[in-house]
């Protein structure tokens, strides 16, 4: 039977050790809980990235492969530009100390290229310190008397020169080779073959020039052994092409010209 609310109440005192203790409340019981699952999945993330980066290339590094640059490019694309950073040293202006690799082998060929096809090639002395610089010492023989042979007072005459690449006065002459693209024709620790296609500008920039700077395409096969410490050439070739449609482009000036042969430096390459 219910007891009313007007019937006198007992009140028990016990001691105080025997009072029971207050139970946790479930409120206070999960922030914790929670606290607990964030972190847990927190450090679960931290792990799985951990190991899905792992073993990955750093973007921002130099030793991409034209492998892996081709693979990004759109179909059709060809290779991507790619390669090592250019060498830091010189030998004579030319850059040396190439990689034993066969991008080093590359990046020699086309700076060769460009020593090959340059001005100082029409000057005696010159020419040879690019064949000493350059050459494998067994070969340099055979490649400077062949070049010798090729830069003759009448090749010089044809390129409106005199026979050590001096044009007429108040004219400037023009004699650059620009590697447009490279290619490992064969590859061994050894040696290598590399195709590097070019453009080049040659003539006689003035008012009176008979000669005037044009363009050409052409491609340099270079053969290389690696001698000591370094890439030299053995031997090369040279082929006409291939050549693009020209543009419809207003030729420059003399003046122009030869204003942008003085203003403009050449480069070192690098595969």
């Amino acid at each position: 039977m219910p007891l009313s609310d007007d019937q006198p109440h007992t009140r028990t005192r016990l001691p105080v050790g025997e009072q029971p203790s207050p139970q946790p409340s479930l409120r206070q019981s999960r922030p914790l809980r929670t606290l607990l699952t964030v972190l847990l999945v927190v450090t679960l993330l931290v792990v799985a990235i951990s190991i899905a980066n792992r073993g990955k290339p750093d973007p921002g590094g130099t030793g991409h492969s034209a492998d892996r640059a081709a693979a990004t490019a759109p179909p059709g694309a060809g290779p991507a530009p790619s390669g090592d950073q250019p060498v830091g040293t010189t030998v004579n202006g030319i850059a040396s100390g190439f990689p034993h690799t066969d991008q080093g082998a590359q990046s020699a060929a086309v700076n060769y290229a460009v020593a090959l096809g340059s001005a100082d090639m029409f000057r005696t002395d010159s020419r040879h310190t690019i064949i000493t610089t350059i050459a494998d010492p067994g070969a340099a023989p055979t490649l400077q008397s062949r070049l010798d042979q090729g830069f003759t007072p009448e090749t010089a005459a044809r390129f409106g020169v005199d026979a050590q690449g001096r044009p007429p006065a108040g004219m400037t002459f023009v004699m650059r080779t620009i590697p447009v693209g490279a290619r490992s024709n064969g590859y061994s620790a050894e040696s290598a073959k590399v195709d590097v296609w070019c453009t080049g500008l040659y003539g006689v920039a003035g008012e009176r020039s008979i000669k005037p700077v044009s363009e050409e395409w052409f491609t340099l096969t270079l053969s290389l052994r690696w001698i000591g410490t370094d890439w030299k050439l053995s031997d090369y070739s040279r082929a006409s092409g291939p050549a693009p449609v020209p543009p419809d482009q207003q030729a420059a000036t003399a003046e122009e010209m030869s204003g942008a042969v003085d203003r403009f430096g050449g480069f070192r390459y690098a595969r």
